[in-house]
């Protein structure tokens, strides 16, 4: 078995997440103008996607898998790190390892732009709040009485003089 299927798959892996990355884009423009029903429609389509990597990344295990069954059956990680570090150099190897790097560095770019939208989601929720809390304030203790919730002493309201000496 060469390593051409495990490529081939990591293509379309790295062809989804930089599909992925677009659509994270659009998500901060989206975040950025408050448009929120462009963003509902980015998060049906990033969920598509979502799906779409899970079920390559399936692919790409088994394809690892049956590779390191027949090349390397006595390797520890069963990764494409490791076909690189067994497969012999040439043409194969080289392209596998720039599909490699590229697959990782759409993926930081990808951790990267969803940090940025997690911190605008924070932002504006905190907004949100911000202006609800504005709007309708909340009272703690509306009732006037005794400072601290101290309520009075009950007992008796006698002077200390009796007046029926």
């Amino acid at each position: 078995m060469s390593v051409q299927p495990i490529l081939e798959v990591m293509k379309k892996h790295y062809a989804l997440h930089e599909s992925l990355l677009n659509l994270s884009k659009k998500k901060t423009e989206a975040l950025k103008s408050d448009d929120i029903d462009t963003l509902q429609g980015l998060l049906v389509e990033e969920r598509k996607h979502i799906q779409g990597i899970n079920g390559i990344e399936n692919k790409r295990a088994q394809l690892v898998k049956e590779w390191f069954r027949i090349h390397s059956p006595q390797a520890e990680e069963e990764t494409v790190s490791t076909v690189l570090a067994v497969l012999p150099d040439g043409n194969e190897k080289d392209e596998l390892e720039n599909q490699f790097e590229s697959f990782v560095t759409v993926l930081a770019q990808l951790k990267e732009q969803e940090q940025l939208n997690t911190e605008l989601t924070k932002q504006s929720l905190q907004f949100v709040d911000l202006t609800l809390n504005m709007i309708q304030p909340q009272a703690k203790d509306m009732n006037y009485g005794n400072p601290k919730g101290q309520q009075a002493k009950s007992g008796s309201n006698r002077s200390m003089f009796d007046s029926k000496a």
